[in-house]
């Protein structure tokens, strides 16, 4: 791999390392303001929701722009983010902002790790890729589940009161101490942007026009990204996973609190075991498939779906230790291969930007809608049981056709022989 591609493995880590540990304080500094438990998912809701607003112009603009400069920009309006919580913003606004940062961060990121290797290599630079960012969910979740034991610690009532000539303008509360680590990560991973090594293959930098931006363009290129057989078929399966996996991400805390009787730090932890399985899958992935047979992990989306509704079921902390590690590996053995092959054929068909643009607007717009489903049932008092046996049930209908197609699609090849 070329050493430029180390460099954006590193940034990426730090970058996402911040914000899913924000996330885990996020929920805390929400219980500790007095607002509802229902109000909790509306967190992730307002981080994804740039990702489909502006899904016309991030492409774009990481294809007109160094994505290694944008990404440490979106970095340091993160920053911005995290400083509006403390502030006194409304915490949805505060995300929201994080989340347009986000949203013209991912396809500069994607975009740099299309452009530093050869397509033979894709498939392993994504479980790369994926394993730093799965890494940086699990050490974010524990660090996040750590620093809010921290805020309950006298250093942090400490801290609090010596800013407390600060109280007139920032909000009181004990997860400063947590914010200002946050901060510190967000501005060590703008540091690794600003510090990327020129790429092997750099493309070509794309005009920024208002044509280019429009919304009439992005949906004709959302529409050829689909209309590709494999590009299609990629798209599909990536929207369906992380429509799922955005609702699982919560799903596990309510499933640790209610059924197991633990606190969020601990949840949290627990979450993180999911995350540790989809490295698991991701670095098996790597070595199992090229970008020529990707499609054959498409039968591991089948075998996540019986998972989910089976953990509901249990009810012991070392029961579900293997199974939370086992619903990650099913994961991550769908997702590595998809991704790159998603990526390749966006790459062909469209641009770097431009493609992961449009992933990240199909992906988001399926976790939005999945979100705002999940806290409604969540608000109306649907019992958590239900919710898994819905969420396995669109799993097991989205993923059996394209399972029945592959296998049928394989029955010649295989009489012939």
């Amino acid at each position: 791999m070329p050493k430029g591609f180390y460099f954006l493995i590193g940034a990426q880590f730090a970058s996402g390392l911040a914000d899913n540990a924000l996330l885990i304080l996020g929920i805390y500094f929400l219980n500790e303001q007095g607002y509802p438990g229902w109000w909790a998912p509306l967190l992730k809701f307002s981080l994804t929701l740039a990702y489909v607003l502006l899904a016309s112009l991030a492409g774009p603009l990481s294809d007109a722009y160094p994505k290694n400069r944008l990404m440490a920009y979106m970095n340091a309006l993160k920053m911005v983010g995290v400083l509006m919580l403390l502030l006194g913003v409304q915490p949805l606004c505060a995300f929201a902002l994080i989340g347009l940062a986000a949203s013209v961060y991912a396809p500069s990121k994607y975009g740099l790790a299309t452009e530093s290797v050869e397509p033979r290599l894709l498939v392993r630079a994504n479980a790369w890729l994926e394993v730093s960012v799965v890494l940086s969910v699990v050490l974010g979740i524990a660090l996040g589940g750590a620093l809010t034991g921290l805020t309950e610690s006298g250093f942090a009532t400490e801290l609090t009161d010596y800013f407390s000539f600060a109280s007139g303008v920032m909000v009181k509360t004990q997860t400063l101490p947590a914010m200002s680590l946050v901060l510190c990560v967000y501005l060590t991973a703008a540091a690794l942007n600003f510090g990327l090594q020129p790429m092997r293959r750099r493309a070509a930098m794309v005009s920024l026009t208002w044509q280019s931006v429009r919304w009439g363009t992005f949906w004709k290129t959302n529409r050829k990204l689909w209309r590709d057989p494999l590009g299609g078929v990629s798209l599909y399966v990536t929207t369906l996973y992380w429509g799922v996996g955005a609702v699982m991400q919560f799903a596990v805390l309510v499933w640790a609190q209610q059924t197991l009787a633990l606190p969020l730090k601990t949840g949290a932890y627990l979450q993180a075991l999911v995350a540790v399985g989809v490295i698991l899958g991701a670095f098996l992935a790597g070595r199992s498939f090229k970008l020529h047979s990707a499609r054959q992990s498409l039968p591991w989306g089948l075998l996540l779906a019986v998972l989910l509704p089976v953990m509901v079921l249990v009810t012991e902390v070392w029961l579900a230790i293997p199974l939370l590690l086992c619903v990650g590996v099913a994961g991550g053995m769908l997702l590595v291969p998809m991704n790159a092959l998603l990526q390749h054929r966006g790459m062909q068909v469209l641009s770097s930007g431009r493609s992961i643009a449009v992933q990240g607007f199909n992906e988001n717009l399926c976790v939005l809608l999945m979100l705002a489903a999940y806290s409604a049932l969540l608000a109306f008092g649907v019992s958590l049981t239900f919710i898994m046996l819905l969420l396995a049930t669109v799993l097991i209908a989205g993923m059996a056709p394209l399972c029945l197609l592959l296998w049928r699609q394989a029955q010649p090849s295989s009489m012939a022989r």
